[in-house]
């Protein structure tokens, strides 16, 4: 009966963690299981509640970390960026009118769509621009202030 109760709080905490963003309540889910292993086992609750604490706190304490370095950009953790990441900051060429609806811009050789910042903006074909933000399949993009070395 013990080990049916700790899967039915191992379940509770893994769908509560679908509605946080932390990746901390899973651990306390797993700790759940496997208490409900040590109770399927026989083990007495003081032995299943320490098996709950040491595999929750293992967890937390070992898992938890890489979560959070894998969760932090190129830029914040001095890596080099690449994907989406390495694209915005970059300077672009505007090869068709850039404004708030529709534009093209030119990228390292490669052709994307693109949006100016605030809207209000337009970049005539010629113009240098630096990319904002990268929504899907778009760049966001502002006029490039910075002068050509």
């Amino acid at each position: 009966m013990e080990a049916v109760l700790w899967l039915v709080v191992a379940v509770a905490l893994a769908i509560a963690e679908a509605f946080t963003a932390t990746f901390l309540v899973i651990f306390f889910a797993a700790g759940a299981l496997a208490a409900a292993g040590a109770a399927a086992l026989g083990a007495s609750v003081l032995v299943q509640a320490i098996v709950f604490a040491i595999v929750s706190g293992l967890s937390v304490a070992a898992v938890r970390p890489i979560i959070i370095r894998h969760q932090r950009s190129a830029l914040e953790t001095g890596e080099t960026p690449f994907g989406i990441e390495a694209i915005e900051g970059s300077k672009a060429t505007v090869l068709e009118e850039v404004d708030a609806d529709h534009g093209l811009i030119k990228i390292d050789g490669e052709l994307w769509t693109a949006r100016s910042f605030d809207g209000a903006e337009k970049y005539l074909p010629g113009e240098h621009v630096r990319v904002i933000k990268v929504k899907g399949a778009t760049a966001i993009v502002w006029r490039d202030d910075t002068p050509s070395i």
